[in-house]
């Protein structure tokens, strides 16, 4: 199971698109970076890796882009 976010910079209001299979983990890691802390704003649960890496790549088009927008808004 995979796994793929959205997460909002608090300090700087960035945008992060990522995929992993350990989000409690990988959201720690983002917590303890210099860019934190961040508000998580999207969640998808892909089966596989590949499900995961082809919803992101989406995310990061500007179809994408777009759709994080309305969730944001």
């Amino acid at each position: 199971m995979y796994f793929v976010y959205v997460i909002k910079s608090c300090k700087s209001g960035e945008i992060y698109k990522g995929q992993t299979n350990n989000l409690e983990r990988r959201l720690f890691e983002h917590e303890n970076d210099r860019w934190g802390p961040f508000d998580l704003i999207f969640v998808q649960i892909c089966e596989d890796r590949s499900e995961s890496m082809i919803l992101e790549k989406y995310l990061k088009t500007g179809i994408g882009r777009e759709f994080i927008n309305l969730i944001i808004a």
